[in-house]
């Protein structure tokens, strides 16, 4: 072994070693904001990177998923028969004919990758929760949601519930106690997809769905 190579081990070695307390207590707290302070907070935060946000109910959503789906002249729409929308979505497209085509595929990706990456113009997804401070949303893919469907299509549209808005990051991980377990990737979603060159020019949808609407249940 080398001298170099001997001295930076033992620096290493004697680093490690050293036992520096740790101090996690940065004397944060998270703000006290009431339900309708952290509706106004998140909208106002993701109106600020282009999201579409609109206020629904938990009985009408799927009716203000329909009118902005014939509005946008979507011709697909890709959504989880299996998932938590699916009831609704299915009710409200039985009451018009004129409504874009619901697609799925309960198959690998491989099986329809350039139908999904070529054909869908859109795709809804449910969320887990999100985050009034910065406007985000919190997805936890599933096998019936995959995070292909908020990934890939143009337009991603996801349905929020104004109830699990939680003030910050921190208080997502506490409450919602991340640390009994977590799935193989987690997302956090705050506009559609975004990416700027070296000449410091702004594009959307470079690297995911160029428009991003979310329907917000109070």
């Amino acid at each position: 072994m080398s001298n170099a190579r001997a001295n930076i081990l033992a620096r290493l070695r004697a680093r490690t070693a050293e036992k520096t307390p740790v101090d996690l207590d940065r004397g944060f707290e998270s703000p006290d904001w009431s339900k309708e302070e952290r509706i106004e907070h998140f909208c106002k935060a993701m109106r600020s990177v282009k999201t579409e946000v609109h206020l629904v109910s938990a009985t009408d959503w799927a009716n203000k998923l329909a009118e902005l789906a014939k509005a946008k002249a979507f011709k697909n729409l890709l959504y989880a028969p299996a998932g938590p929308l699916a009831t609704q979505i299915e009710a409200a497209w039985k009451k018009d004919s004129e409504l874009p085509v619901l697609v799925t595929r309960e198959v690998d990706v491989d099986g329809w990758k350039e139908e999904l990456f070529f054909d869908i113009d859109a795709a809804i997804t449910s969320t887990r929760s999100g985050i009034a401070e910065v406007g985000a949303m919190i997805l936890w893919p599933t096998p019936e949601e995959p995070r292909t469907f908020s990934l890939v299509p143009p337009v991603h549209i996801a349905v929020v519930e104004a109830d699990k808005l939680h003030n910050t990051f921190s208080d997502a991980i506490i409450n919602e106690k991340w640390y009994e377990g977590m799935p193989t990737n987690s997302l956090l979603i705050s506009g559609p997809s975004k990416s700027a060159d070296i000449e410091q020019t702004l594009a959307y949808g470079v690297h995911g769905p160029v428009e991003l609407i979310v329907l917000l249940i109070q």
